[in-house]
């Protein structure tokens, strides 16, 4: 490094070194001449790393140059010294470098306070500042993935690629619509195959860019998609599940002194927002509205505005009903009803606390008392049922056999018992899961005939996907790649999204994004 060491000053907080750029007459930066005359000197201030827990600052004087190249627009020009200082910078490259890392890795407010601890002068507006985005390989990758993720969930979207054998994030794509990725695609030609899920916006840009491509559908989300048609049947044939525990249930005593009175729906929260909302849904659906229209005006997704689109009121209710808690009274309120018709009504709830609280009743006084006032005015919520909820059945179905427990697999027993809808559901949903597993894609086409010719609707809607999608998924039964890597990243994004609070811009996500992959 040309540079002379003049002086250097302790202070209790900092060390002030003093020197002088010494080097040869630098070219210049706009002809590339070299420079002969001294126009004037100055001093400069550089920040440097600290040394010894101390603040280091340098003061350098340089020197200005004439350009005397009558072409050139320059008139002086200012040297640099190599590896220390640059142009419009009072930090060091070595500070920089250090800036740069911190701001890799924290962001701005954490990479502050961590500064602030190190003796290095740099805000959260420098620290960001700093982040550059590496470029993007003029090539697309071979094997490249593609998934979405969300800038506000519900609202707006972009889109990640990834590098699949590399395991790293390629570009970051401010939308998710087909046109945008199929300009990526033409703008960065090579890639063989991509990895991607069901949206079909990147399925018809992959058709319109890259034909040649070999399209992988993830096996997770096919996986993912199978329980969602389970868990609709079964949702479908709560009534068959409810017959059945209730033709298994123990006959009721006799005689029955007082027919208690039809209970209604509980106008709880949860309820009256299913109400509300499958209105909201059904009105705007019925003016014309396509379904992203109405996901903005309602602020929902696009998922849930086409759930309370193609699903009825009554089933609604019932999955809104079943995530109300049971509570602490709930395995006693068939004690409590049967004794309150036995005496007609004419029982205080102290007596009955007593009584189940004998029976291993934990709770309070009031809770019973509760529940009683609510038998004598008609209002009281219907004992629940001794079933399993949908989504309990679909986790035991899409399960491996040996991973249930033997109380599980005597539950699901019952259940295929009850119903044969969710029987022959639970039998395709293995076969299809046995396929993915081993990758046997060979067999993918007799399972979509045996699913199109006896399963369930929700079933066989899944089924009639996978017909138009099949060479894609075909691949993703029979090929190693998967979109694992792609969905890794889209975590890290709402990892990075959260620790800056929502509120990065495009430009200021997508660096920090490509900087850490």
């Amino acid at each position: 490094m040309d540079v002379r060491l003049d002086k250097a000053v302790f202070t209790a907080e900092a060390l002030l070194v003093s020197a002088v750029a010494c080097g040869p007459p630098p070219p210049c930066p706009g002809c590339r001449a070299r420079a002969r005359r001294v126009h004037s000197t100055y001093e400069r201030d550089l920040a440097e790393r600290p040394l010894t827990g101390r603040k280091l600052q340098i003061r350098l004087r340089v020197r200005r140059f004439f350009c005397d190249r009558a072409s050139c627009r320059r008139r002086t020009f200012v040297e640099q010294v190599d590896g220390l200082s640059e142009r419009y910078r009072r930090s060091s490259l070595g500070t920089k470098q250090w800036l740069r890392a911190v701001a890799d890795e924290l962001g701005g407010r954490a990479g502050e306070r961590l500064c602030r601890r190190l003796h290095l002068a740099a805000g959260r507006s420098k620290l960001l500042s700093l982040l550059e985005p590496p470029p993007v390989p003029e090539h697309a990758p071979r094997v490249l993935g593609v998934d979405e993720f969300a800038f506000r969930k519900g609202c707006t979207y972009g889109t990640v690629l990834v590098d699949v054998e590399a395991g790293r994030v390629v570009d970051v794509l401010p939308d998710r619509t087909a046109e945008t990725f199929a300009d990526w695609l033409r703008a960065h030609p090579g890639v063989e195959i991509i990895c991607r899920d069901r949206a079909t916006a990147y399925t018809r840009a992959i058709r319109e860019a890259a034909p040649q491509a070999l399209e992988v559908a993830d096996r997770w989300h096919l996986l993912q998609n199978l329980a969602a048609a389970v868990e609709k049947t079964c949702h479908q044939h709560r009534n068959c599940l409810r017959k059945h525990a209730q033709d298994e249930a123990p006959a009721a005593p006799e005689p029955v002194l007082l027919e208690l009175p039809p209970p209604d729906l509980p106008r709880t929260q949860i309820i009256e927002r299913t109400r509300h909302r499958h209105a909201d849904v059904c009105r705007l659906v019925e003016a014309g509205w396509t379904i992203s229209a109405t996901g903005r005006r309602l602020n929902l997704d696009r998922k849930t505005v086409r759930r309370f689109r193609d699903t009825d009121i009554e089933q609604l209710l019932a999955s809104a009903q079943e995530r109300r808690p049971a509570g602490v009274l709930e395995p006693f309120k068939s004690y409590l009803n049967t004794r309150f018709t036995e005496t007609e009504g004419q029982v205080s709830g102290n007596r009955l606390f007593l009584e189940i609280r004998e029976r291993g009743y934990q709770g309070s006084r009031q809770v019973v008392r509760r529940h009683l006032a609510a038998l004598r005015a008609g209002t009281a919520q219907p004992v629940r049922a001794d079933i399993p909820s949908p989504r309990k059945i679909t986790s035991w179905i899409m399960r491996p056999r040996e991973a249930l427990t033997d109380s599980q697999e005597q539950r699901l027993l019952e259940v295929r018992l009850a119903c044969p809808d969710i029987t022959r559901a639970c039998d395709l949903a293995r076969a299809f899961a046995d396929l993915v597993r081993h990758q046997r894609g060979y067999l993918l086409l007799e399972w979509i005939r045996q699913a199109e010719t006896d399963a369930p609707k929700p079933v066989s809607g899944f089924a009639g996907f996978l017909r138009r999608d099949l060479d894609a998924v075909t691949a993703g039964l029979t090929l190693t790649w998967s979109s694992g890597v792609v969905e890794g990243h889209v975590n890290r994004v709402k990892t990075l999204k959260r620790a800056m609070y929502g509120r990065a811009s495009f430009d200021l996500l997508r660096t920090r994004i490509l900087t850490q992959s």
